[in-house]
């Protein structure tokens, strides 16, 4: 197993270098920091004499290995709008954009699989037809449409809930950082439409993915032995067969996180969320470079950690995967 975790990091490390060498290349090849730092004004003498102080003029390996190096210190760049380090922006950012996914992930989890599981065990009732039917369109449907459509409803028509904004936020930790909308009822009311829209993405998916999966594990022969043991049906629903369906499911799981947390960018501007997502976009718009690598690199970060403990996990639950690694 401790080869097996060596093998997987080793791999997430390789993948984070590929992801900082082409965040580099585009930095050096989209803007002029230069121009950014001194504006028009400066004559070409004096820019390229600051381009020489900046080491801008060193080979191109020369420059990978002092940003590897800044960027193991934490430094990945100045954003220019906001004056300061881009990491700390991001980071002002980030709580934000958590609690979006996290919600969505919850919703994803407590609906798909109830849904997944009876759908599996009753496929001819109507109601798991009408579920299945009702997930085909939402595989079609784009996330903004969704969105778009659920503030016509519910905030527009309705007066149900809130269409825009956080709304009120507690400090959770007391210094500031993070403001979270968990803990008052106007900040749950205003998470309700963001985390439904962003669930709606996966939701679909899963419902297909764990009534496929249940649906086969019910056809296996171990299935077929516990009926003839006598087990209660709950029992072999739940325990045998539900516990061999997640398998699969939590490897998907894991990569659809890293997903959204690209997906959310739709989903915060259809809400005014002020999130990463929201903040990738402003950074397009005033051409922000370095705040927009940063923010490449920083999801990328997320995207390989994720998937590196959902690999790890996975090797905890099915020894084989090790085994066949090894082969």
């Amino acid at each position: 197993m401790f080869a097996f975790i060596i093998r997987r990091i080793t791999q997430a490390i390789f993948v984070m270098l590929v992801i900082s060498m082409v965040g580099f290349a585009i930095k050096n090849k989209i803007g002029d920091p230069v121009r950014d730092l001194v504006g028009e004004r400066v004559t070409p003498e004096e820019r390229a004499q600051i381009r020489d102080q900046l080491g801008l003029n060193d080979p191109f390996a020369a420059q990978y290995l002092r940003f590897l190096k800044n960027v193991t210190k934490g430094d990945l760049g100045q954003s220019f709008f906001y004056k300061k380090p881009a990491l700390d922006v991001i980071v002002g950012k980030a709580p934000a954009t958590l609690e979006l996914v996290f919600g969505a992930a919850l919703i994803i989890i407590l609906v798909s699989m109830p849904l997944g599981v009876y759908t599996a065990l009753k496929p001819q009732s109507a109601f798991s037809r009408f579920v299945m039917g009702f997930s085909t369109l939402g595989v079609s449907m784009p996330v903004f449409l969704t969105a778009i459509m659920l503030i016509y409803v519910f905030g527009v028509n309705l007066h149900w809930l809130p269409s825009y904004g956080r709304g009120e936020t507690v400090d959770l930790f007391g210094n500031g950082w993070w403001q979270t909308g968990f803990l008052t009822l106007d900040g749950l009311e205003h998470l309700i439409l963001p985390c439904i829209s962003l669930a709606s993405i996966m939701l679909p998916l899963f419902i297909r993915l764990i009534r496929s999966e249940m649906m086969e594990v019910l056809e296996t022969e171990y299935i077929k032995y516990a009926w003839a043991k006598g087990l209660s049906p709950m029992r072999i629903w739940l325990v045998h067969a539900f516990k061999n369906t997640l398998l699969p499911v939590v490897t998907v799981f894991g990569v659809q996180i890293g997903i959204m947390f690209a997906f959310t960018i739709l989903t915060e501007t259809v809400f005014q969320w002020q999130g990463m997502g929201y903040m990738f976009l402003e950074a397009v718009e005033r051409s922000d470079i370095s705040l927009l690598i940063a923010y490449l690199i920083v999801v990328g970060s997320v995207f390989v950690l994720v998937n590196t403990l959902v690999d790890i996990l996975y090797g905890f639950i099915n020894p084989t995967v090790r085994i066949a690694g090894r082969k």
